[in-house]
């Protein structure tokens, strides 16, 4: 192998060298906004999960005491038949 030859060789992988290092930065630089964005969506999802948690949790309990009119109406109309039935009214 001569000199030059050598020469040559080493200067295309200096070239090489410093290709991948810019693609290296440039994939740092990437991932680094990716990580900021995702971030940030990931924010707002769990917003919007905090309001959607909030109105199931209000639709539930407004649920409930419905339920519960509709039960406490029912033993009462329930025992009035039977008082009726049983001549205690």
């Amino acid at each position: 192998m001569s000199e030059r030859n050598l020469d040559a060789r080493v200067a295309v992988l200096e070239e090489i060298a410093a290709a991948t290092k810019e693609a290296l930065l440039d994939i740092r630089v990437d991932i680094r906004d990716m990580r900021t964005d995702l971030r940030g969506e990931i924010r707002d999802m769990r917003l919007e999960m905090d309001r959607r948690f909030d109105r199931l949790d209000g639709e539930m309990w407004r649920n409930f005491r419905w339920l519960l009119g509709v039960m406490l109406g029912g033993f009462v109309g329930t025992f009035g038949v039977m008082a009726h039935g049983f001549h205690w009214l």
